[in-house]
């Protein structure tokens, strides 16, 4: 197939590619003898079927494989002698749309080439890993949080008045047009005020009862409550107050790190220890990895695929006007445009991409298919009870097994750039590396 330049500038690139007719009618003649053994015809024996018959009979369809055989092994050839790889999928046209059998093929081929990424001195880089130890202060925090959600309730003072949080403890009972109903009622019910665990408007009116005082609650059920004979109706619950109570937390001892499923309390303390320092050691890796990407993008430089670039920035408009206008679900809204904050965002996200792509290449930097599998099932849990149905999406869509893929790769390309770079630990409080995390957020 002759091959001809038409376009180089960049990383654009364009083709003629002309597939002479007597080249294609070989080719046709060619996987007609091949299949030729295997044909029978209605008055010829097995594999005695004229090959004029044959291309009577199977030309055309033969001539259309033929056709496109021959552009992609041209295809192939080109990448392969000139060493590109195309961005994305290339533009395969046929230039000569009145084509008929006999003439010469003309294609015009275009496409983006992957830019030339150049060489990183790894060992050059010179990075600090934040290194935060939880502290008896951090420990002691998380221990009275615990101890609050154990929380437990004791009886107010004689005469005192119930608040928002209090537990009251009381007999109802509910009237719609003065007859009672069904569920309406109870006998010692603990209500926790403020739970929203009642009908709107309900718990507020017990602020304030006392013990012995009888309240008379006076709500509307919603217009779509689940028992359609009371939806929408006004009810009034007549409320005894058996007991006023205030939360308090509970007590930090071994009982309470038992109810947490530890052994005693210094086994709870060492576990909320480990825990909280995962944390850290969470929080101080996302800056040791933007510290990574940010000397990497200092110490490269080179063409981009414009078509990436666009197809990127229009990404990041669309994310970032969907978390300023939460309530809009789906796509149907305005166009968003792109504006230069976004392209150059959009340029930092692609040429880092390819950067970590080609480090990871060259460093065989794989993903196993335990982790592809860990991936999933971490995704999957975000759908209760339908765990297996996501599992079988995810092998239908190769788009999403690489959505999955994509981050595992680049945090392992990330480890092994910090293996190779000379990197200072820097130990810190909490709140150093709480205020380390918003100013890299704010960037």
């Amino acid at each position: 197939m002759q091959v001809t330049e038409t376009l180089n500038e960049g990383l654009k690139r364009g083709y003629k590619m002309i597939l002479s007719a007597k080249d294609l009618d070989e080719k046709v003649n060619a996987k007609l003898k091949e299949a030729q053994p295997d044909i029978e015809i209605k008055g010829f024996r097995k594999g005695k079927v004229p090959l004029p018959l044959l291309k009577k009979q199977f030309g055309q369809r033969v001539l259309g494989e033929a056709m496109q055989e021959s552009v992609d092994d041209a295809m192939k050839a080109h990448f392969e002698a000139k060493g590109e790889r195309p961005a994305f999928e290339p533009d395969v046209k046929m230039a000569n749309q009145d084509w008929k059998e006999g003439d010469d093929v003309e294609i015009v081929l275009s496409y983006e080439a992957l830019p030339a990424i150049p060489d990183v001195d790894l060992k050059s880089l010179k990075l600090e890993r934040l290194v935060a130890k939880a502290d008896d202060a951090a420990v002691d925090e998380a221990l009275k949080n615990l101890a609050e959600n154990a929380q437990d309730f004791k009886d107010r003072k004689k005469g005192s008045k119930s608040k928002d949080g209090d537990q009251v403890v009381i007999d109802f009972v509910g009237k719609v047009d003065g007859e009672a109903f069904d569920g309406g009622s109870a006998e010692d019910y603990p209500l926790v005020i403020g739970s929203g665990s009642f009908i709107p408007g309900f718990e507020e009116q017990l602020v304030g009862v006392k013990v012995e005082e009888v309240k008379a609650v006076t709500v509307t059920f919603p217009e779509a409550y689940q028992a359609a004979h009371l939806a929408g109706k006004e009810a009034v619950f007549d409320c005894t107050v058996k007991a006023v109570k205030e939360p308090v937390a509970a007590e930090i001892n071994d009982e309470l790190a038992q109810k947490y499923g530890a052994e005693d309390l210094a086994a709870l303390k060492t576990q909320i220890s480990e825990r909280l320092e995962m944390e850290y050691a969470g929080a101080a890796r996302a800056i040791l990895k933007r510290h990574v990407l940010d000397q990497l993008d200092e110490k490269v430089s080179f063409d981009l695929p414009p078509s990436m670039v666009d197809a990127e920035a229009k990404q990041i408009a669309h994310q970032l006007w969907h978390e300023e206008n939460p309530d809009v679900q789906g796509h149907d809204h305005p166009e968003i445009d792109v504006t230069e904050e976004h392209i150059k965002l959009a340029e930092r996200r692609v040429r880092l991409g390819l950067l970590l792509a080609e480090l990871g290449q060259k460093a065989e930097v794989q993903v196993s298919d335990a982790e592809m599998t860990q991936a999933v099932m971490n995704q999957a849990r975000q759908y209760p009870g339908h765990e297996r149905e996501f599992f079988e999406f995810v092998q239908k869509n190769p788009q999403m097994r690489q959505q999955l893929r994509a981050p595992i790769f680049e945090d392992k390309v990330i480890d092994y750039v910090v293996e190779l770079a000379e990197v200072t630990d820097k130990e810190l409080s909490k709140e150093e590396l709480e205020k380390a995390i918003e100013a890299m957020n704010d960037e």
